[in-house]
């Protein structure tokens, strides 16, 4: 049983919409062997090291149902084991994850995909590691894998490692409870590091913690609060209740400071923070020396402050209003007359409520050297035997990550010393702080009982209001929360994500500069990079989920356009959970073949995606019966379908029942992009009038400019400014690299694109039909090495019999291919669709071919390159100079082709028609 393969999904994938990790499994021999037949040992053994399992539900959906599950019939496999061990590891770290599905693999006998949720990567793919192991470990030796359990290997040890692990990468309680916080108000957030810095809200509108520490939180007023000594001067200036205090740095001076205060004194150090290197109580010179080292472990400087009798609370206070307190008792047991002091520790580690760390609300009281001494200081040792009702402190500090316990105390507090922490919170300039206050009792003010401040804490933990071990639980997340955000302020910004198979990166062009012309500031990612107003500000194929992150993350920007690619989609889903407004433009034959999509559906799942995630509006090719079908899967608000036909029979009666459409009508003077929207009839622009149309001509970027209108306007952005966005986008090289671009400095023009399957192709060779061209057409043509020799052929089919001159190259990365393998399978292609063999040139490198295409050029003729190293390949076509002298005539004119009517699906073609309140979309096809 091995692991061959791992992938992880940050966001919305195949699988589901939140982070999961997909294994595929080799269960080998195991196939064989269900957990029936490995036998109740293995079955004991497994609830035995996960007693929690038994809260599984299962296919039987109550609890114990996944153990019935192994027991009955012939039981289950170890694939879904795996899958159920894998969640409940992160469970018993303490994250919350539930979802899981194991299914075989067609024709791959015993390898099965295994999908489970996680939160935290790193955790994630452990927790599929350890379950793997432990299942290895309670299996009989005779099946067991070799090297798959190492020598000595304990089963509790790798799960506290492994808890201990999860917990140094997981978010804090404090951080949790702010994310959680955020998200009930609806806020999104991203983890900027693997510590605490949290973004909450996306671009212009974001807001930042690090813990309890807000982008808001003054640096000032941090290093005050970390400045012992000068906050309490602060406090005692302004008449707060303050120990007397001296700050020293040798032992000789600790104790002298000691005299002058008088016993007991607290040391602590300088600038220290979560109770580490205090000691407190200290009766004599030695005590003080003690503690003076302990302290300078911590700090260069320590403190010395009188002893305040009372308990410790801790009072919470959020942009100027006291909102928690609590009393917090130091790690401790009490004598019963029986047990002794280890006995009496171990009985309280076993309160389920303590685990490692932060995993649960209380942390594990250790016998470590801080116990000792506070044993040592009360005449005890671990063996010693407790007379009843005596309480022994195992901890100087209440820190409840040291063993304390919390008790909320907030309804009781007095009023003036509700006021007295607030005054010394606003004192210091913490937006958000704790007050450290000692008092015999919290119900009595301060100025009649006495009482003191030890310290002011800048990132004030949350977990003891939270979590309290006695009391009420108070939610102290989200005042900071509405404090960042006050209640109706934005915390978001409105982001659209274009997928498709062609087309998307110029229709993502062109809505990121339809929303420039507007106002906004978009970001945008791409093929070739990310824009952040219109700027490249990093170079590459931008169009997974890092990059929507890198978008999102930049604090100028006020809208997002995100090209989602679908490489992307199926190597690690989406970079976000949910977008305003997803498009799907098409789905043709491109990367078949390839990560286990095989079929042109299999590949519209995959596109599909985009529009279940979107909120307010699908766009959809409605002329492509592959993105048709997506109409049943998307929770939309609005469905808009995007057709070419007038004529559509099922976008017709989605208008005439209120739905949104964009549609191609012909006029006296062309045609024209039309909107329809809740019955209303909405001319927006002559084709011949948008430049990236070459006058209309060029239908598949009509089509995108369709897709980028709707877009735009169900992102509502005014009409004025869609039309203006249109008029003014053109696809230059420098707009658009590779996407129809045309040079028409030569004798001869130029179309220069980067269409690297058969529909872009396709496309291409329509428009070069449609074009007015007195001379010759001549193509150069590739394809991609990785693609299957069928989509090869499918590439040479596109143009064969519609040009006079081929010539074809391949791509300067081979990509399995051997060197001159991808022009003779085209070359072979076109002679079989009737290309004449002299009408077709091998010319294997890029350079050459383009050059050799550049000399054949004649005075109007028309040269269609399909370029793969763009920037080069563009410099070549514009620096090109022809050798010679005028350039001959130019041959008659060919005949223009005849324009073919656009095919759209007929309402015949579909079954289960809906019509609602969002007009006429398709049932799911799996809604049995």
């Amino acid at each position: 049983m091995r692991i061959l393969d791992r992938s992880i999904y940050g966001g919305p994938s195949l699988y589901a919409h939140f982070p999961v990790i997909r294994l595929e499994l080799d269960l080998g021999e195991l196939e064989h062997w269900p957990t029936v037949r490995l036998g109740p040992d293995f079955i004991d053994g497994l609830i035995e090291a996960l007693p929690t399992l038994a809260e599984h539900g299962c296919s039987h959906r109550t609890p114990g149902g996944f153990i019935r599950r192994m027991r009955e019939d012939e039981g289950t496999w170890l694939g879904h084991v795996l899958e159920h061990v894998a969640i409940e590891v992160q469970n018993i770290a303490g994250e919350d994850v539930t979802f899981g599905k194991t299914r075989s693999i067609d024709g791959r006998p015993g390898v099965y995909t295994v999908i489970y949720e996680y939160t935290q990567k790193e955790e994630g793919v452990a927790a599929g590691e350890l379950a793997l192991r432990l299942l290895c470990s309670l299996l009989p030796e005779a099946l067991r894998p070799a090297g798959s359990v190492p020598e000595g290997w304990v089963w509790a040890e790798a799960r506290d490692e492994f808890i201990r692990y999860a917990q140094r990468r997981a978010l804090g309680p404090s951080t949790l409870s702010l994310v959680r916080a955020a998200e009930a108000r609806g806020i999104p957030w991203l983890r900027l590091n693997n510590q605490s810095l949290v973004q909450l809200g996306y671009g212009k509108y974001q807001q930042r913690i690090q813990a309890t520490v807000t982008g808001r939180t003054s640096h000032i007023a941090v290093e005050l609060a970390g400045d012992k000594e000068e906050t309490n001067k602060i406090l005692g200036a302004l008449g707060l209740p303050v120990p007397r205090q001296e700050l020293v740095q040798s032992e000789e001076l600790a104790t002298r400071a000691a005299r002058r205060i008088g016993y007991p004194v607290v040391t602590k150090p300088y600038n220290g923070n979560h109770g580490r290197g205090i000691s407190i109580g200290l009766r004599d010179e030695q005590e003080v020396i003690e503690g003076f080292r302990k302290a300078r472990e911590i700090s260069r400087s320590v403190i010395v402050e009188s002893f305040l009798e009372g308990d410790d609370h801790r009072l919470l206070v959020i942009n100027g209003e006291l909102v928690a307190a609590t009393r917090r008792t130091p790690g401790h047991v009490v004598g019963d007359g029986v047990h002794t002091v280890a006995q009496l520790v171990e009985a309280v580690n076993a309160d389920p409520r303590r685990g490692i760390g932060h995993e649960k609300v209380l942390t594990r009281i250790e016998l470590d050297a801080q116990a000792e001494m506070m044993m040592a200081r009360a005449e005890v040792d671990a063996g010693t035997v407790l007379e009843a009702g005596r309480m022994l402190l195992l901890r100087s500090t209440a820190n409840l990550s040291t063993g304390g316990t919390a008790t909320d105390v907030t309804d009781i507090i007095h009023p003036d010393n509700r006021e007295m922490a607030v005054r010394a919170i606003r004192a210091i300039g913490l937006d958000v702080g704790g007050v450290d206050f000692l008092t015999t009792n919290i119900a009595e003010s301060y100025k009649k009982i006495g009482g003191g401040i030890c310290e002011c804490n800048a990132a004030p933990g949350f977990r003891m209001h939270v979590a309290p071990s006695e009391g009420t639980p108070r939610d102290v997340a989200s005042p900071v929360i509405d404090m960042l955000f006050p209640p109706g302020a934005p915390s978001r910004v409105p982001i659209a994500a274009v997928t498709g198979t062609n087309g998307k990166t110029t229709t993502a062009r062109m809505l990121a500069h339809i929303t420039k012309m507007a106002g906004y500031t978009p970001g945008m990612t791409s093929t070739d990079g990310v824009y952040i107003d219109g700027q490249r500000t990093v170079e590459g194929d931008m169009t997974g989920p890092v990059s929507a992150r890198m978008v999102l993350s930049d604090p100028q920007i006020d809208l997002a356009v995100l090209e989602t690619a679908r490489g992307g989609l199926i190597r690690a889903g989406m970079g976000v959970r949910e977008v305003n407004v997803g498009a799907v433009l098409n789905v043709q034959s491109d990367h078949l073949g390839m990560k286990g999509i095989d079929t042109l559906e299999q590949l519209a799942e995959v596109k599909r995606i985009v529009v279940e995630v979107a909120t307010d509006c699908a766009v959809l090719n409605a002329d492509d019966p592959n993105v048709l079908r997506m109409s049943g899967y998307t929770d939309a608000k609005v469905i808009c379908y995007v057709t070419l036909n007038p004529q559509h029979g099922l976008v017709r009666e989605h208008i005439r029942a209120g739905g949104r459409a964009c549609a191609l009508e012909a006029g006296v003077n062309g045609q024209m992009i039309t909107l329809y929207d809740k019955g209303s009839h909405i001319p927006l622009l002559w084709t011949h009038l948008i430049p990236a149309t070459l006058e209309g001509k060029a239908l598949h970027n009509v089509q995108n400019a369709m897709v980028a209108a709707s877009m735009a306007y169900a992102l509502g952005i005014k009409l004025d400014a869609i039309r203006q966005g249109l008029r003014t986008f053109d696809t230059t090289f420098y707009q658009a690299p590779g996407r129809m671009n045309v040079f028409n400095e030569h004798p001869f023009k130029v179309l220069f694109d980067y269409g690297h399957n058969a529909h872009a192709v396709g496309v291409m060779a329509d428009l070069a039909e449609r074009m007015d061209v007195a001379g010759r057409r001549i193509v150069v043509m590739a394809g991609p090495g990785d693609r299957r020799d069928e989509d090869l052929v499918a590439i040479a089919d596109a143009v064969a019999g519609r040009f006079d001159h081929y010539i074809c190259r391949r791509d300067d990365s081979l990509r399995g291919r051997d060197g001159d393998e991808v022009p003779r399978i085209q070359a072979k292609a076109l002679k079989a669709r009737g290309v004449p063999e002299e009408q077709i040139s091998i010319i294997p490198d890029e350079q050459e071919a383009i050059d050799a295409a550049l000399r054949m050029g004649r005075h109007g003729d028309l040269l269609l390159i399909f370029a793969d190293a763009l920037a080069r390949s563009w410099k070549q076509v514009t620096k090109f100079k022809a050798e010679g002298g005028p350039a001959p005539e130019a041959p008659k004119p060919r005949a223009a082709p005849v324009e073919q009517a656009i095919e759209s699906p007929a309402l015949s073609d579909f079954e289960g028609l809906i019509i609602d309140e969002r007009g006429v979309h398709l049932a799911r096809e799996d809604a049995d």
